[in-house]
């Protein structure tokens, strides 16, 4: 019944047969199976104890568990199948492999092909001498032959435990294992050989078995340099301290750590000679106070420069002033000043860097700047932070002054050295951040002298800024200037109307306490708002009825004041373009004269196209080019020209 099972593949009548059956082992080990993931690979296990060997092989290749099948192959003593699963399909346990079958060798008696597999499964230093160690002629061969310098090592090991040194040093230099070189040595007394190897190979445990071996001997001398060499300092220093090498001590002291740089310091300073070298070595241990306490009562003041570096806010404020002082006297005001703020003196030093020219840097002018109010009071705090920006401000670095005056909360100076700077970016940002009308009245202001034509982005923050701000008036203002700039630069009537009808709205908001000068102003902006309307109206009308806009346009150069609300020299296009184009070309050229006459500087090009001129010129017969002093002259092209290159 448990064998059908392995068939069906039914683990729980299993379970109940083997109990029945009474086969405790069997029923332990598919218990133990019971974690494996695949189905099939507890059904192999089943297999094996009931002995279905053939069914458990195919059971673990269907699941592919090449580990498993590994494991039974060894188990059952299929060695040839086991090696060749482990090298094509299992080979993250091809070393366990190749070590299990060496061992099995060794055990039948295959040495020569256990030493092989154990080669293969990388344990042949360890075990092939334990395996041979009964043959000390067949291992002496193989040690020769392999030339492994772990295998060298335990074969010298063994030959020193037999007493044959000569042989042992020969296989530890092989080896190069100095530190047993040197001990076999010294243990021979070659001590010269022993400091040779120590010297020549500069191995740290070789040097300091030597160096323990001339301390033993009362040779001073060598035991420090070997300990040296065995960067073992603190056991130098001890001997320096004990035979009184004070040249040397000062050199192993620096190389050591800070708790012997400490003892070799006191060491000094209690025998009262060598004081620069305590003072140095208070410092190199990160003694800085004690230091220069020694060097100001020493009179060490070549020492001062050094330790300075090292000061901070966390030493002693005294000490701190005294070496200020120290280096203002000297001359070394940068230094003084970073001694001064680490004092937090910061009066004191801005007015050394004020009264010495000093540059306020970055990383300075954050050290000065107070976040305890412990240190000093909320107006104090502003006022400190106000005289940083000032001298920022003189000495041109403008971002900084701008960070410092907002510290101090006064956002108008920080946007006047913002504007100063002129990064557009930063001051956009800081006037949205501040919301301020005063900042940003100034903010667009600013913008208004950048190239906003070609940039709309600015053009609307410009405007944004000027309704944030409530200032209708300087609002108007721009909404005129933008209609100028399109009728200047693009003849865009259109656009220029709704430019000056924005700028009639803002007037029209405007609370001007001069009531009188708002009515002029509005009154100028509706005529000229009425102008350009008619021109308007002219020209698109012109497309439904010609006549009629003509009529409109002449009538429009009758206006008074007509110039700049709408340019002459537009109305006179517009004519000349209409008379060509209906062919009456003497009434065109007549116009051309007009507008010749009223505007003898200006180049007539601009307002009249190419194609109109050259039809005037065949028409009429006259000759249009740069050599003719008509209305198309040398000198208008060179203007026009100079206009273009503009």
């Amino acid at each position: 019944m448990a064998r059908m099972c392995v068939k069906t593949r039914r683990l729980d009548v299993a379970r109940v047969c083997l109990g029945n059956m009474g086969n405790a082992r069997a029923a332990k080990a598919l218990r133990e199976v019971e974690t494996e993931p695949e189905p099939e690979a507890q059904v192999a296990m089943l297999a094996i104890q009931l002995g279905m060997l053939e069914d458990a092989e195919k059971l673990y290749k269907c699941c592919q568990r090449y580990d498993l099948l590994n494991n039974f192959y060894q188990a059952s003593g299929q060695w040839k199948q086991a090696l060749e699963t482990a090298e094509s399909q299992d080979r993250i346990h091809l070393r366990t492999t190749y070590y299990n079958h060496a061992k099995y060798l060794e055990s039948i008696g295959h040495k020569t092909m256990a030493l092989t597999y154990y080669e293969k499964s990388d344990t042949h230093r360890v075990e092939v001498p334990r395996m041979l160690q009964d043959d000390t002629s067949s291992l002496e061969l193989y040690v020769n032959k392999m030339k492994d310098k772990n295998i060298y090592k335990w074969w010298a090991q063994y030959l020193e435990s037999q007493s044959d040194m000569d042989s042992a040093l020969r296989f530890y230099e092989r080896a190069q294992d100095y530190l047993s070189l040197v001990r076999v040595h010294c243990y021979m007394g070659n001590i010269q050989k022993a400091s040779e190897i120590a010297n020549d190979t500069g191995d740290r445990a070789a040097s300091y078995h030597l160096a323990r071996h001339y301390e033993g001997h009362e040779d001073i001398k060598q035991a420090v340099h070997f300990y040296t060499r065995a960067q073992a300092y603190n056991n130098a220093i001890r001997l320096c301290k004990e035979n009184g090498l004070d040249d040397q001590l000062m050199n192993l002291a620096l190389l050591s750590n800070a708790e012997d740089m400490m003892e070799a310091a006191c060491y000094y300073e209690e025998k009262e000679t060598h004081m620069d070298r305590a003072v140095a070595l208070y410092h190199k241990a990160g003694y800085v106070s004690k230091a220069l306490e020694l060097a100001f009562a020493t009179q060490q003041f070549s020492a001062l420069q050094l330790i300075a570096e090292d000061l901070n806010e966390y030493s002693d404020p005294a000490l701190l002033a005294r070496c200020s002082d120290f280096f203002i006297t000297h001359s070394q005001y940068e230094k003084a000043v970073e001694l001064l703020v680490a004092a937090k003196k910061y009066h004191q030093a801005l007015e050394l860097c004020v009264t010495q020219s000093l540059t306020i840097t970055e990383e300075l002018a954050e050290r000065m700047t107070v976040t305890d109010s412990k240190d000093l009071s909320e107006e104090a705090r502003k006022e400190l932070l106000e005289r940083i920006a000032d001298c920022c401000m003189r000495q041109g670095n403008y971002h900084l002054a701008t960070k410092k005056y907002t510290q101090a909360g006064n956002k108008l100076k920080a946007m006047r050295a913002l504007l100063k700077s002129g990064d557009t970016e930063k001051i956009i940002f800081f006037a949205n951040v501040c919301r301020q009308k005063d900042l940003f009245i100034m903010a667009a202001n600013y913008l208004q002298s950048l190239d906003w034509r070609k940039n709309p982005e600015i053009l609307k923050t410009i405007i944004g800024f000027y309704t944030k701000g409530r200032a209708p008036d300087l609002l108007a203002g721009f909404y005129e200037a933008c209609a100028q700039v399109e009728i200047d630069d693009y003849q865009n009537y259109e656009k220029a109307l709704d430019a000056l009808t924005e700028a009639f709205k803002c007037v029209s908001k405007a609370k001007d306490p001069s009531a009188g000068q708002q009515e002029v102003r509005l009154a100028d902006l509706q005529h000229r708002i009425t102008l350009i309307k008619k021109f308007v109206h002219a020209r698109l009308l012109y497309v439904e009825d010609p006549g009629e806009a003509v009529q409109l346009c002449e009538a429009l150069l009758e206006e008074p004041e007509l110039d700049p609300a709408v340019r002459i020299g537009d109305a006179y296009g517009f004519l000349v373009e209409h008379n060509c184009q209906q062919g009456n070309f003497q009434m065109a050229y007549r116009k051309l004269e007009e507008l010749q006459r009223l505007l003898p500087s200006q180049n007539v090009r601009y307002y009249i196209s190419p194609a109109s001129l050259e039809s005037l010129q065949k028409e009429m017969g006259v000759l249009m080019d740069r050599g003719d002093n008509r209305p198309i002259a040398k000198e208008d092209d060179e203007v026009e020209e100079d206009l273009s290159v503009s």
